[in-house]
Formats: C-alpha cells, sequence, structure tokens
C-alpha cells in the first residue's frame, strides 16, 4: 500500500490513499504538475519529498500502476511523466506511446536504473524526452524536470554514448541534410523549441514544424531526441556542449 499523508480538507497539498495504492494530490494550475509512477514506494516518496519542496513543483498524483497511469493522465493532466521502465501492467514505453497517442500535451522523463541497449534503442523509439538514471543527484532529477517541462531532451550521461550508438543504426542510411536543416537540427540539439527556433531563424512556427519533418523522414528518425543522436552519430551536426559540468546529464 502506498504512503498516504492525510491533512485537513484545506490544505493544498492533501493525499487520499485508494485500494490501488494510488496517492492524490489538489492540483494548482501555477506549478510543473508532475505524476510520479513507480513500482517502489520508497522511490516515489524520496521523489515527491524534494519536487514538492521547490517552488514551481507538485506532486498531483502517484501510482504504480501503469493501466492506473493512463487513467491519471486523463484525470489530472500533469505537465510531466517521471516514469520508470518496470510497472505493474505495461512498460514506461508503452505508458509513454500511449499517452502521447491521446490528446494528452505532456512530456515524459523516464527515471530507471537500467542502461541496457535494448532500453536505450526503445527510449529513442518511444517519443519520451528524458532518460535519467536512479543514480542522479536532487539537483539533476529537478534540473531535468523543468528541461523536460520546456520541451527539452536530456540524456544521463552515463549512457549518452549508448544512445548515440543506436541511433546510429538506422534502417536505411540517412539523407544528407540541407543547409537550412542541419541548422535546424543544431539549435534543436542546443535544447531550442520550435518557437525559439522560428524567432532566432526569423521564420515561423511552421515553417520550422515542416523542416522537422523532413529531419525526421530523412534520418529515419521517431522523436527530437533519436534525430539529434542520429544526426551527431552520422556527421551531419556536431554534439552540444555541456555547459553544468562533466557529471551533469545533457541536455537536447
Amino acid at each position: 500500500m502506498a504512503f498516504a499523508l492525510h491533512s485537513h480538507p484545506a490544505d493544498a497539498h492533501k493525499y487520499s490513499e485508494t485500494r490501488s495504492g494510488i496517492n492524490r494530490l489538489n492540483p494548482s494550475t501555477s506549478s510543473i504538475r508532475v505524476l510520479i509512477i513507480d513500482p517502489q514506494n520508497v522511490v516515489r516518496a524520496g521523489l515527491r519529498l524534494f519536487l514538492e519542496q521547490q517552488p514551481d513543483m507538485e506532486v498531483v498524483a502517484e501510482t504504480a500502476d501503469g493501466s492506473e497511469a493512463l487513467s491519471l493522465i486523463e484525470t489530472f493532466n500533469p505537465d510531466v511523466l517521471i516514469c520508470d521502465i518496470q510497472t505493474s501492467e505495461m512498460s514506461g514505453f508503452e505508458i509513454t506511446r500511449r499517452a502521447q497517442a491521446t490528446q494528452w500535451k505532456g512530456n515524459v522523463l523516464i527515471f530507471t536504473s537500467f542502461e541496457d541497449d535494448i532500453y536505450i534503442n526503445a527510449f529513442l523509439k518511444s517519443g519520451a524526452s528524458g532518460y535519467l538514471l536512479k543514480t542522479a543527484s536532487d539537483a539533476e532529477i529537478v534540473h531535468a524536470v523543468r528541461s523536460v517541462h520546456q520541451k527539452k531532451s536530456v540524456v544521463d550521461p552515463a549512457v549518452l554514448h549508448k544512445v548515440v550508438a543506436q541511433a546510429s543504426i538506422p534502417v536505411l542510411p540517412p539523407e544528407r541534410l540541407s543547409e537550412r536543416e542541419a541548422e535546424i537540427l543544431t539549435l534543436v540539439a542546443r535544447g531550442l523549441t520550435n518557437k525559439s527556433i522560428a524567432l532566432d531563424l526569423n521564420i515561423s512556427d511552421r515553417t520550422v514544424q515542416g523542416h522537422l519533418a523532413r529531419i525526421f523522414e530523412k534520418l529515419h528518425a521517431t522523436s527530437r531526441t533519436d534525430a539529434v543522436m542520429r544526426g551527431i552519430a552520422g556527421g551531419l551536426i556536431h554534439p552540444p556542449q555541456n555547459t553544468r559540468g562533466e557529471s551533469d546529464f545533457y541536455e537536447i
């Protein structure tokens, strides 16, 4: 049974415990709304503890169950999912795919202990925005949540080389990018959103989207992270500089 913290109904941070072990939090509209999906009670409790200490974050719900997670996404419309690969009922990657097949517009941070190539490959194909190992510090996790919420991708440095290696094995060889496409992919690699890229290049959002669609097609990519890693692996763009220190994750 999941940990439950009971308080007065007027308290904005009250939890209720259900038979399925789901904790729900009264949401507000001014914070980054986080849903935690992890099979371990202690991990969920630890994440909740330091995330709720952040002035711009709140945990709207938590669960160990993948099927329940999809229902909670519909109910609470979180901005960010922090999701382990292994949950009951379905994998974190399946949760990601199913959630993104709906009207939900949030982003997924995979939070796991696994570094295997098979999981890295599944991450690249899933559309999740970040891959962070459970060895990450509290500060790194908080920063990753903010980055994912800003439509950036984050990759733990311990698996970065595997991400690049997996991205370098397309089914078909990638086509060469045009100068403009390479420029846009480079800006994506620096963590810029479509809107920021449009402002930087003095073009419309729709034009950026069109270029990205062609980039995805040429590189046989399934996500922004996948496209960037394939571009780096193929020598089409240079890898982004990590400005936060060698031990920190890479933003894309």
